[in-house]
């Protein structure tokens, strides 16, 4: 029987992966599932992410305005928190309520990590980049990175 709404989305119905890395992270590969856009959400991003053995998320960042939360489904990996680091598995949750704490996912072990991410989807970000000392800005009419020293001539 077809699905009759699109307020559920059925696990055979939502196979539409997405392969991105992040251009400052030559580690960087994850494999993202949206589902809260296939259901319509406009103001909150739920995904699915996977990240192979030896592979990280993105690169370790922080956010300005959108919150963010990560919840561990299987695998293993390690989160860098601040200047910590933590092995996270099945069942741990990470919340960055905004101005966030830097934090980064990489999967150092032998199996796949998979789990689910999401987070507030705004007009407007700043994401920071304190180890590469870059920022992102991202709005509806554009998306650049700068680098520190050249906010500072602002």
């Amino acid at each position: 029987m077809p699905n009759e709404t699109k307020n559920l989305i059925r696990a055979n119905e939502h196979k539409v992966d997405q392969y991105r890395s992040h251009p400052l992270n030559e580690n960087s590969s994850i494999c993202l599932r949206p589902l809260g856009s296939l259901t319509g959400l406009k103001r909150v991003v739920v995904m699915q992410g996977r990240v192979a053995p030896g592979k990280e998320s993105f690169v370790y960042h922080s956010h300005q305005h959108e919150e963010e939360f990560l919840y561990i489904l299987a695998g293993r990996g390690i989160a860098e928190i601040g200047d910590h680091e933590f092995e996270v598995g099945p069942g741990d949750f990470m919340g960055f309520p905004t101005p966030s704490v830097g934090h980064h996912l990489r999967n150092p072990f032998d199996e796949e990590l998979v789990y689910l991410m999401g987070g507030e989807h705004r007009d407007a970000e700043v994401a920071d980049f304190p180890r590469l000392r870059k920022r992102f800005f991202r709005s509806r009419a554009s998306v650049g990175i700068v680098d520190y020293d050249d906010i500072a001539s602002w």
